[in-house]
Protein backbone atom coordinates (compact mmCIF):
# COMPACT_ATOMS: atom_id res chain seq x y z
CA UNK A 1 0.00 0.00 0.00
CA UNK A 2 1.43 3.68 -0.75
CA UNK A 3 -0.11 6.75 0.89
CA UNK A 4 -0.42 10.28 -0.69
CA UNK A 5 -1.10 12.99 1.82
CA UNK A 6 -1.89 16.10 0.40
CA UNK A 7 -1.95 19.63 1.39
CA UNK A 8 -5.09 22.02 1.04
CA UNK A 9 -4.35 25.58 0.73
CA UNK A 10 -2.39 26.30 -2.50
CA UNK A 11 -2.08 22.99 -3.10
CA UNK A 12 -5.81 21.29 -3.72
CA UNK A 13 -7.35 24.27 -3.08
CA UNK A 14 -7.14 27.93 -4.52
CA UNK A 15 -7.64 30.20 -1.29
CA UNK A 16 -5.67 33.29 -1.78
CA UNK A 17 -7.93 35.31 -2.27
CA UNK A 18 -9.69 34.50 0.58
CA UNK A 19 -6.84 34.26 2.84
CA UNK A 20 -5.78 37.93 2.02
CA UNK A 21 -9.62 39.53 2.50
CA UNK A 22 -9.45 37.66 5.82
CA UNK A 23 -5.62 38.83 6.99
CA UNK A 24 -6.49 42.06 5.61
CA UNK A 25 -9.56 42.16 7.91
CA UNK A 26 -7.79 41.25 10.85
CA UNK A 27 -4.96 44.05 10.40
CA UNK A 28 -7.39 46.66 9.99
CA UNK A 29 -8.95 45.55 13.19
CA UNK A 30 -6.12 45.62 14.81
CA UNK A 31 -5.20 48.91 13.58
CA UNK A 32 -2.11 47.37 12.20
CA UNK A 33 -0.21 48.29 8.48
CA UNK A 34 -1.00 45.69 6.16
CA UNK A 35 1.90 43.37 4.91
CA UNK A 36 2.36 43.35 1.39
CA UNK A 37 0.39 40.45 -0.24
CA UNK A 38 3.61 38.38 -0.89
CA UNK A 39 4.29 38.53 2.59
CA UNK A 40 0.46 36.95 3.36
CA UNK A 41 1.32 34.40 0.97
CA UNK A 42 4.10 33.43 2.32
CA UNK A 43 3.03 32.28 5.14
CA UNK A 44 0.05 30.04 4.15
CA UNK A 45 1.10 26.77 5.61
CA UNK A 46 1.50 27.91 8.91
CA UNK A 47 -0.93 27.14 11.72
CA UNK A 48 -2.41 30.26 12.46
CA UNK A 49 -0.91 31.47 15.65
CA UNK A 50 2.66 31.10 14.12
CA UNK A 51 1.60 32.76 10.91
CA UNK A 52 0.49 36.01 12.56
CA UNK A 53 3.80 35.97 14.78
CA UNK A 54 5.61 36.07 11.40
CA UNK A 55 3.80 38.52 9.85
CA UNK A 56 3.91 40.90 12.96
CA UNK A 57 7.24 39.92 15.04
CA UNK A 58 7.00 43.40 16.65
CA UNK A 59 3.83 42.79 18.39
CA UNK A 60 3.42 41.52 21.86
CA UNK A 61 1.89 37.14 22.24
CA UNK A 62 -1.38 39.29 22.82
CA UNK A 63 -1.51 41.15 19.35
CA UNK A 64 -1.08 37.83 17.96
CA UNK A 65 -4.16 36.06 19.83
CA UNK A 66 -6.04 38.90 18.51
CA UNK A 67 -5.11 38.90 15.18
CA UNK A 68 -5.58 35.17 14.63
CA UNK A 69 -9.46 35.39 16.44
CA UNK A 70 -10.07 38.67 13.86
CA UNK A 71 -8.67 36.07 10.90
CA UNK A 72 -10.79 33.42 11.89
CA UNK A 73 -13.96 35.79 12.81
CA UNK A 74 -13.20 37.25 9.25
CA UNK A 75 -12.82 34.18 7.21
CA UNK A 76 -15.86 32.69 8.21
CA UNK A 77 -17.94 35.69 7.31
CA UNK A 78 -16.34 35.81 4.11
CA UNK A 79 -17.73 32.17 3.46
CA UNK A 80 -20.56 32.75 4.79
CA UNK A 81 -21.48 35.69 2.63
CA UNK A 82 -20.41 33.55 -0.06
CA UNK A 83 -17.35 35.61 -0.97
CA UNK A 84 -13.72 34.85 -2.32
CA UNK A 85 -14.94 31.16 -3.80
CA UNK A 86 -12.15 28.31 -3.03
CA UNK A 87 -12.28 26.42 -5.79
CA UNK A 88 -10.21 23.67 -6.65
CA UNK A 89 -7.65 23.94 -9.06
CA UNK A 90 -8.08 22.53 -12.30
CA UNK A 91 -6.85 18.62 -12.12
CA UNK A 92 -6.86 18.32 -8.07
CA UNK A 93 -10.62 16.32 -8.15
CA UNK A 94 -9.59 14.23 -11.23
CA UNK A 95 -6.12 13.15 -9.70
CA UNK A 96 -8.06 12.42 -6.21
CA UNK A 97 -10.56 10.56 -7.95
CA UNK A 98 -8.02 8.24 -9.75
CA UNK A 99 -6.19 7.78 -6.68
CA UNK A 100 -9.13 6.67 -4.83
CA UNK A 101 -9.41 4.04 -7.55
CA UNK A 102 -6.57 2.32 -6.89
CA UNK A 103 -6.38 -0.80 -4.82
CA UNK A 104 -2.67 0.21 -3.40
CA UNK A 105 -2.85 4.03 -2.41
CA UNK A 106 -4.93 5.25 0.16
CA UNK A 107 -5.26 9.55 0.50
CA UNK A 108 -4.17 11.93 3.44
CA UNK A 109 -4.31 15.34 4.70
CA UNK A 110 -2.15 17.12 7.00
CA UNK A 111 -2.97 20.89 6.95
CA UNK A 112 -2.56 24.14 8.63
CA UNK A 113 -6.28 24.30 8.17
CA UNK A 114 -9.08 24.01 10.92
CA UNK A 115 -10.59 20.66 11.39
CA UNK A 116 -14.17 23.18 10.95
CA UNK A 117 -11.97 23.70 7.81
CA UNK A 118 -11.42 20.63 6.44
CA UNK A 119 -14.40 19.39 6.91
CA UNK A 120 -16.15 22.19 5.23
CA UNK A 121 -14.16 21.25 1.93
CA UNK A 122 -14.87 17.26 2.67
CA UNK A 123 -18.82 18.42 2.52
CA UNK A 124 -18.26 20.75 -0.21
CA UNK A 125 -16.93 18.12 -2.41
CA UNK A 126 -18.45 14.98 -1.33
CA UNK A 127 -15.25 13.72 -0.17
CA UNK A 128 -16.75 11.81 2.78
CA UNK A 129 -15.00 8.80 2.95
CA UNK A 130 -12.00 9.72 1.14
CA UNK A 131 -9.48 10.00 3.32
CA UNK A 132 -8.16 7.53 5.33
CA UNK A 133 -6.13 10.11 7.73
CA UNK A 134 -6.62 13.58 7.86
CA UNK A 135 -4.14 15.86 10.18
CA UNK A 136 -5.04 19.61 11.03
CA UNK A 137 -3.71 22.42 13.13
CA UNK A 138 -5.96 22.20 15.66
CA UNK A 139 -3.86 18.99 16.81
CA UNK A 140 -0.60 19.58 16.26
CA UNK A 141 2.21 21.85 16.41
CA UNK A 142 2.97 24.08 13.00
CA UNK A 143 4.10 23.10 10.23
CA UNK A 144 7.44 21.81 9.82
CA UNK A 145 7.51 20.17 12.40
CA UNK A 146 6.63 16.24 11.56
CA UNK A 147 3.85 15.60 13.93
CA UNK A 148 0.84 15.38 11.86
CA UNK A 149 3.17 12.75 9.22
CA UNK A 150 3.81 11.24 11.71
CA UNK A 151 0.27 10.60 13.26
CA UNK A 152 -0.77 10.03 9.81
CA UNK A 153 1.97 6.88 9.00
CA UNK A 154 0.84 5.70 12.48
CA UNK A 155 -2.82 5.70 11.62
CA UNK A 156 -2.65 4.00 8.38
CA UNK A 157 0.46 1.64 9.68
CA UNK A 158 2.21 2.22 6.74
CA UNK A 159 6.23 3.03 6.85
CA UNK A 160 7.77 7.09 5.39
CA UNK A 161 8.95 5.10 2.64
CA UNK A 162 5.34 4.32 1.13
CA UNK A 163 4.32 8.10 1.97
CA UNK A 164 4.42 11.13 -0.25
CA UNK A 165 3.92 14.28 0.72
CA UNK A 166 2.26 16.80 -1.88
CA UNK A 167 2.26 20.59 -1.15
CA UNK A 168 2.88 23.66 -2.35
CA UNK A 169 5.26 25.38 0.06
CA UNK A 170 8.73 25.09 1.81
CA UNK A 171 6.60 23.89 5.12
CA UNK A 172 5.45 21.10 3.36
CA UNK A 173 8.84 19.71 1.89
CA UNK A 174 11.27 20.43 5.46
CA UNK A 175 7.94 18.97 7.15
CA UNK A 176 8.34 15.64 4.95
CA UNK A 177 11.89 15.56 5.43
CA UNK A 178 12.11 15.91 8.83
CA UNK A 179 9.05 13.15 8.98
CA UNK A 180 11.57 10.84 6.34
CA UNK A 181 8.67 10.55 3.61
CA UNK A 182 9.31 11.78 0.13
CA UNK A 183 8.59 15.13 -0.74
CA UNK A 184 6.59 16.22 -4.01
CA UNK A 185 6.48 19.75 -4.21
CA UNK A 186 3.47 21.67 -6.61
CA UNK A 187 4.42 24.81 -8.50
CA UNK A 188 1.51 26.75 -8.65
CA UNK A 189 0.58 27.09 -4.83
CA UNK A 190 2.25 29.76 -2.83
CA UNK A 191 5.82 29.22 -2.64
CA UNK A 192 8.51 29.43 -6.03
CA UNK A 193 9.74 26.23 -7.45
CA UNK A 194 13.07 27.59 -6.41
CA UNK A 195 12.09 26.90 -2.82
CA UNK A 196 10.72 24.44 -2.37
CA UNK A 197 13.74 22.75 -4.66
CA UNK A 198 15.94 24.73 -1.38
CA UNK A 199 13.94 23.02 1.02
CA UNK A 200 14.95 19.71 -0.44
CA UNK A 201 11.69 18.04 -2.72
CA UNK A 202 12.31 15.19 -4.19
CA UNK A 203 10.05 16.17 -6.95
CA UNK A 204 8.35 19.15 -8.71
CA UNK A 205 5.28 19.22 -10.45
CA UNK A 206 3.77 21.89 -12.82
CA UNK A 207 0.26 20.07 -13.10
CA UNK A 208 -1.75 17.49 -11.68
CA UNK A 209 -0.77 15.44 -14.39
CA UNK A 210 2.65 15.28 -13.73
CA UNK A 211 2.41 15.05 -10.33
CA UNK A 212 0.74 11.89 -10.42
CA UNK A 213 3.86 10.49 -12.69
CA UNK A 214 5.68 11.81 -10.19
CA UNK A 215 4.19 9.61 -7.45
CA UNK A 216 4.41 6.79 -9.18
CA UNK A 217 8.06 7.36 -9.95
CA UNK A 218 8.47 8.48 -5.74
CA UNK A 219 6.60 4.97 -4.52
CA UNK A 220 8.86 2.85 -7.38
CA UNK A 221 11.75 4.09 -5.64
CA UNK A 222 10.36 3.35 -2.33
CA UNK A 223 14.19 4.03 -0.79
CA UNK A 224 15.63 6.39 0.85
Amino acid sequence: MKLAIFDVDGTLVDSSAMIAASLTSAFRAEGLPMPERARMMGIVGLSLLEAMKALAPEQEPAAHERLAAAYKQAFWEHRARGEHTEALFEGAHELLARLRSRSDVVLGIATGKSRRGVAHLIEKHGYEGWFATVQTADEHPSKPHPSMLAAALSETGLAPGAAVMIGDTSYDIAMARAAGVWAAGVAWGNHAAAELGKAGAHSIANDFKELELQLDSLWQENVR
